[in-house]
């Protein structure tokens, strides 16, 4: 009698779990928390099917591979308890014990609390288990050793839920907790120290990603975006897109792409608020104040404007107010005013390719079309007819910007 008690509380217990996340309510919610937390594109390699993982992340020690993240039990979660879903994002320790690099962001998953958690659990255990053997991670010694990130832990990693601030809005709160918590703003756009953790002295500052430059968005107005209307926030958070504020492009558009677009225009909302109410960092590059420099050329220019004229200025135009779309306009952005032309070179080597909003935000790569000392010279062109810097763009940077976008 007491096996057959504990046969079926085990069967009920297995009943409940399964009904719990077949649960449609929670499945749903499960979805919603998925795309603000971004899970896909971290996930997924380009053409890849969604979530089975062994997307590559250059970093200063080595290469990692995002994991499957599919219901498989063979190379997925499908054999992950709630706990050992819990931990990796609380605390980036993930079934038998594993700890985890904080490429994987749970140093911002953390404050998300368990509900929240086990509903993102329960939408990916909804979908087909794909099994996709993990890549092997590159990394040398001693960063390998995976048992020192418990040390990391103690000293970077807080392990505590979202507190809302209660001399701030609900909106304010709301906002902060999808910035700081699912939506992890912060671990792109914030510096680094040596130990590669956060720098929250200068959290939303902006940094570094490869060859991409992750701007400041926090509440200064000149270098962040407290200057910016609500309205525009609002639509570039939603769409990729602020013509003569910017335009989002390389990781930041896979993010709209992936997450921001599917947010309530409440949740978009709140992060604005949140965006424009947090900590002023008064550094990195600031929007051009002058629409347009028509002075005479430098000497060496010409071969510049020629490569603008040539394939630029239909869709821009020698004014930078964009040729029958606003989405081209040129003028206002920070990329054009940044001396190192990071996103500049960036773009022109990879385009511009969103899938959901149309070919007025496409933009077509000219990496095979143009030699590095034709991009070079464009670059130095756009930089100085559109920005306020006394910009020179190399074809050394050009061939260390696409040697970046090939790793």
């Amino acid at each position: 009698m007491t096996f057959i008690k504990i046969a079926l509380a085990a069967t009920l217990a297995v009943l409940g779990a399964n009904a719990l996340a077949a649960d449609p309510q929670l499945i749903a919610k499960g979805e919603y928390l998925t795309r603000a937390a971004d899970c896909e594109a971290c996930h997924t390699t380009p053409g890849g099917k969604p979530f089975t993982g062994g997307l590559a992340f250059q970093l200063p020690f080595g290469t990692l591979y995002s994991p499957n993240i599919t219901a498989d039990t063979a190379t997925g979660i499908g054999s992950w308890s709630d706990d050992d879903f819990v931990s990796a994002l609380q605390k980036g320790v993930g079934k038998d014990g594993k700890h985890y690099y904080p490429a994987f962001p749970y140093t911002s998953y953390t404050l998300m609390p368990r509900e929240d958690i086990l509903a993102i659990k329960a939408y990916l255990t909804s979908l087909p288990a794909v099994n996709q053997p993990p890549k092997e991670n590159s990394i040398g010694f001693p960063f390998n050793q995976r048992w020192g990130m418990a040390l990391w832990n103690m000293v970077f990693a807080d392990d505590k839920r979202f507190t809302p601030d209660p001399a701030q809005s609900a909106e304010w709160n709301r906002g902060a907790y999808l910035v700081q918590g699912p939506g992890h703003c912060g671990e792109c756009h914030s510096p680094r120290n040596l130990a590669q953790a956060v720098d929250t002295s200068k959290s939303l500052a902006g940094a570094t990603l490869g060859n991409w430059q992750a701007y400041n968005i926090s509440a200064d107005k000149r270098y962040g975006v407290g200057g910016w209307p609500q309205d525009v926030l609002t639509r570039y958070l939603a769409t990729g897109e602020a013509p003569g504020y910017a335009m989002a492009g390389g990781p930041m558009s896979d993010v709209v792409e992936h997450s921001l677009r599917f947010l309530t225009p409440a949740d978009i909302k709140a992060v604005a608020v949140y965006l424009q109410g947090s900590p002023a960092r008064a550094e990195g590059i600031a929007r051009p104040a002058v629409a347009v420099n028509d002075g005479p050329l430098p000497p060496g220019d010409g071969l510049g404007r020629k490569v603008f004229v040539d394939a630029c200025a239909g869709c821009h135009r020698l004014d930078g107010q964009g040729n029958q779309t606003g989405v081209a306009t040129l003028t206002g952005l920070k990329s054009l005013n940044d001396p190192a032309g990071t996103n500049v070179v960036a773009v022109l080597l990879a385009g511009h390719y969103p899938f959901t909003f149309g070919s007025q935000q496409k933009m077509p790569d000219f990496a095979q079309a143009y030699s590095n000392q034709e991009l070079a010279a464009v670059s130095t062109f756009v930089l100085r007819r559109f920005g306020e810097t006394d910009a020179r763009i190399t074809a050394q940077q050009v061939a260390r910007s696409r040697a970046s976008a090939l790793h």
